[in-house]
């Protein structure tokens, strides 16, 4: 696995950016984009929850522990299957852990990572069990495979180009190739 900080945030919602942050996650060589506990702060920070105290190692393990238990969540929501016992009762005890935010406190003096892994339980929790659950998608990127929310209906793939030429290319070889045989 090689290591990555750069970040998306094109999923439509900020726990699918979330699972963004490891990219390529089903081929060869995944990219991992929390690699460290300066990239988790810079993350945490870009969806507006910059960490009041300095992020630790656990938070970060929390961080990348979520992460893969909202992929189970996403993956079987998308797959129209139970997700895995495991993964939905970590998801909810994160998100149990949820309280009121104070944004204007959060703007001025950081935020609890804590209080950020349960924001991003929470509304996890709410795409999957609302209309929004018809939305979510696949990458038919097969080494992708990031969910994310097609507001559009008709997208095959994430919103990284890199997928799209890919998808296009592969599809395009295959017909050459069906075409030759004929």
């Amino acid at each position: 696995m090689h290591t990555n900080s750069e970040f998306r945030f094109d999923g439509g919602a900020t726990w699918l950016n979330l699972l963004a942050t490891r990219g390529q996650s089903f081929g060869s060589r995944p990219v991992e984009r929390l690699a460290t506990i300066e990239a988790a702060e810079h993350w945490l920070s870009a969806i507006g929850f910059p960490p009041r105290d300095a992020v630790t190692t656990d938070d970060l393990a929390h961080l990348v522990q979520l992460r893969e238990a909202l992929r189970d969540l996403a993956m079987a929501a998308v797959a129209l299957r139970a997700p895995t016992r495991n993964a939905l009762s970590h998801v909810r005890a994160v998100a149990s852990a949820h309280t009121a935010l104070d944004f204007a406190d959060i703007a001025e003096r950081g935020a609890e990572t804590d209080d950020a892994l349960s924001a991003i339980a929470v509304q996890a929790l709410v795409t999957l069990n609302g209309p929004d659950r018809a939305l979510l998608k696949e990458c038919a990127e097969v080494d992708c495979r990031w969910v994310f929310l097609d507001t559009s209906g008709r997208r095959q793939w994430c919103p990284s180009p890199a997928c799209a030429s890919r998808g296009r290319v592969r599809a395009h070889r295959a017909r050459q190739s069906a075409a030759s045989r004929s």
